[in-house]
């Protein structure tokens, strides 16, 4: 799945990202790049369950 975070600009903010997701599913795959802000998850966890941890720690996805 893929997420769109337009708060993520730097690489401590795809640490934190990772971090987050894999909080929920730690062997979730993630690949991130700040510069286009998108997100792709390789994970068994419901995307509205992400979107909710990643909302919290201060990264809504659109």
């Amino acid at each position: 799945m893929q997420f769109h975070i337009e708060t993520m600009t730097c690489g401590g903010c795809v640490r934190s990202v990772t971090k987050v997701i894999q909080s929920v599913d730690p062997n979730a795959q993630v690949s991130a790049d700040p510069a286009t802000h998108k997100v792709e998850v390789v994970t068994t966890a419901p995307r509205d369950r992400l979107e909710s941890v990643l909302a919290d720690a201060g990264f809504a996805t659109n």
